[in-house]
């Protein structure tokens, strides 16, 4: 069999017996087609390409403007092909196993500006327990930078108002202390005194929110109710609890903080992972113009 006959076969073996999508096979057929360009040009045969082959063809991806992503998804393609004529009986072993993707560059994280932080805060209604039961955990999230899972399993002996402080359970059981400023303390205390004692009546509980029924708020109903307030606030992105972990982060970061503080804040057990939230806010940029530039 020629070139075009293995990657044709291949392509019906997605199609009847994988059953992909017709937009996946597209997928798969642009891949493949770069693929036999190639393996024509260089006049290779397909089974006895090699991993110096793969090299080239690599580059040649790249020289062509080809991105990293379509790039990774390009040798995910070659991997399940070779593997097929392995499968197949036409090749005894895959010229590229262990082969890995190009790495792809983190995206940066998406967060809210200070503007939207306070139309989102603003949002809920403060004449329902439910609204001040959402902007105190809004505010929270905002001002402490907590997971949902961490705001979540939250409970009363884990806010220290005196001090200032909350006591977090993280990822792996470790414990971290995030400091928290008076307003949002203040926005917290009102929901203590009022709807959360609305919710539970006459049961007795220790989670620090609580949904109608007085259980501890379930993460999905935290992710449904940022949702609903983000909209009534005129937010068009879709935004998340970790939209407002990484406003918190960004926030701080562009106010002056320090990489260090921030890491034990939000928990990272790597500073690289806190780093992500080094990028520079355009109001940032704005401020080092006005200050800095001479016709500023």
């Amino acid at each position: 069999m020629d070139n075009d006959a293995l990657l044709d076969a291949f392509l019906l073996h997605l199609k009847t017996e994988r059953r992909l999508s017709g937009n996946t096979l597209s997928a798969y057929g642009a891949d493949l087609h770069r693929f036999s360009v190639f393996l024509s040009e260089r006049g290779i045969d397909a089974r006895r390409f090699a991993r110096p082959d793969l090299l080239d063809h690599l580059t040649s991806l790249r020289d062509g403007g080809l991105t990293a992503r379509s790039t990774a998804r390009h040798v995910s393609t070659l991997r399940s092909f070779f593997r097929f004529l392995v499968r197949e009986g036409v090749l005894a072993a895959s010229p590229i196993t262990g082969v890995k993707a190009p790495r792809l560059g983190r995206p940066l994280p998406k967060y809210l500006t200070f503007t939207q932080v306070e139309r989102l805060l603003a949002a809920p209604d403060g004449r329902t327990p439910e609204g001040i039961r959402d902007r105190a955990m809004l505010t929270i999230l905002y001002a402490s930078g907590l997971r949902a899972s961490e705001l979540v399993t939250l409970r009363l002996q884990n806010v220290d108002a005196n001090a200032g402080f909350l006591y977090v359970l993280g990822k792996g059981g470790k414990e971290r202390v995030v400091p928290v400023a008076d307003v949002a303390l203040a926005v917290l205390g009102e929901y203590t005194g009022t709807a959360r004692q609305a919710f539970l009546g006459k049961r007795h509980s220790s989670d620090l929110f609580l949904s109608r029924r007085g259980k501890a708020i379930t993460r999905q109903t935290l992710w449904n109710r940022i949702r609903r307030w983000s909209l009534a606030a005129g937010i068009e992105q879709r935004i998340s609890p970790h939209t407002l972990r990484h406003s918190f982060a960004s926030h701080l970061l562009a106010g002056g903080a320090d990489l260090r503080a921030v890491q034990a804040m939000l928990g990272h057990a790597d500073i690289a992972t806190t780093q992500i939230y080094t990028h520079v806010t355009p109001e940032r940029l704005r401020d080092i113009h006005g200050k800095h530039h001479p016709r500023g």
